[in-house]
């Protein structure tokens, strides 16, 4: 009786195949450069939502140094103690000068000076270097870095997104349905791509005024155009390849169709771009920041720091400029290599 139970006992269910995003993360996990970008992307990410709740670089605007003190590798800057040559000759050819007849206040300044002298300011003593330096208010330069991350990194990622959501959609729909749909976003495709970019920037910044949320829509009203290209000429490939066929006869709706089915196999490119959109945007926001369409002036970026940054090289202030292109040049540099590993996992040509 057992014996004819074990024979006719049903075989073993198949082992479940991996999904694609847990293939992809099998794969990502075996790029050592991908790894380490991860962790510095990460790093940055961390320090962007501190600064965000006020635990780090909370007092940014604080002058805790002296103006423009240097870094504390360079050592505090030498105190000018030199005379003036002429000051001997000025005083001895001055001539005191009756100033009532001149200003009807005079009489006053001397009381107005004793009252001032009796008011005792307390400040608390200003250093004379910092770990990255200060700037020519004395505040501190790191601060001012982890505190314009979180402004330049923001901008930069919400504005990609909004551009990839746009483009990927829009491109999508366009290679997808076709016919008269396709024609309609091709002909907008057309004129945004018709007007230079830096004249629909000022158009949108004159009608939304100034502000973060401005700038991140902004960019991303004027980015959208090359991610719907790319989106678009992948799905014109691959709405007639044999697994959308194949969704298809099982009764597969249209939407299940561009976005679960197709979507995961072309994006790779989606996630190329858009890490071209992170860096392009970053560089973007010093653009108009510099041109005063950006953040608001009491707030702090990198592209406000870069602003401050010129009229500090011309007396040898350095800090600020290296300060800032380092921590962006890092952030750029990790992201990129991590989208592109990101990409070389998701590749279906490479699996």
């Amino acid at each position: 009786m057992n014996a004819a139970v074990e024979a006719y006992k049903l075989p073993p269910e198949p082992a479940r195949s991996r999904g694609v995003w847990a293939t992809a993360w099998r794969r990502l996990k075996n790029d050592r450069v991908g790894v380490v970008s991860l962790a510095v992307v990460a790093v940055f990410i961390a320090m962007i939502l501190l600064s965000g709740v006020g635990l780090l670089a909370s007092d940014w605007q604080k002058e805790v140094a002296v103006p423009d003190a240097p870094p504390t590798f360079v050592g505090p800057r030498a105190k000018q103690t030199g005379t003036d040559p002429l000051a001997n000759v000025v005083a001895r050819d001055a001539k005191p000068v009756d100033l009532t007849d001149i200003d009807p206040l005079a009489p006053k300044y001397a009381e107005w000076k004793e009252r001032a002298a009796k008011i005792q300011v307390s400040e608390p003593p200003r250093v004379e270097t910092l770990p990255f330096g200060a700037d020519r208010l004395g505040r501190s330069v790191l601060d001012k870095t982890i505190k314009g991350a979180e402004i330049s990194i923001f901008v930069g990622l919400f504005a990609a997104v909004l551009a990839t959501i746009i483009g990927t959609i829009l491109g999508a729909l366009s290679g997808y349905v076709g016919g008269k749909v396709g024609d309609f976003l091709e002909w907008v495709y057309n004129v945004f791509t018709s007007i230079p970019d830096i004249l629909l920037i000022f158009a949108f910044a004159a009608v939304l005024g100034r502000g973060i949320g401005t700038v991140i829509l902004i960019l991303g009203l004027v980015g959208w155009t090359g991610m719907y290209r790319l989106v678009r000429a992948e799905y014109i490939k691959h709405r007639t390849r044999e697994y959308v066929r194949a969704a298809e006869a099982i009764g597969t709706s249209h939407l299940a169709r561009m976005f679960v089915h197709i979507l995961p196999n072309v994006s790779h490119v989606v996630l190329v771009r858009m890490s071209l959109y992170v860096v392009g945007f970053i560089k973007a926001e010093v653009i108009l920041s510099f041109l005063g369409l950006g953040v608001p002036v009491d707030q702090v970026s990198w592209g406000t720091m870069l602003s401050e940054a010129q009229a500090e090289l011309v007396l040898g202030h350095w800090w600020q400029l290296a300060a800032a292109t380092l921590f962006m040049a890092t952030f750029v540099t990790a992201f990129s290599l991590f989208t592109d590993a990101l990409r070389d996992a998701l590749d279906p040509k490479l699996r």
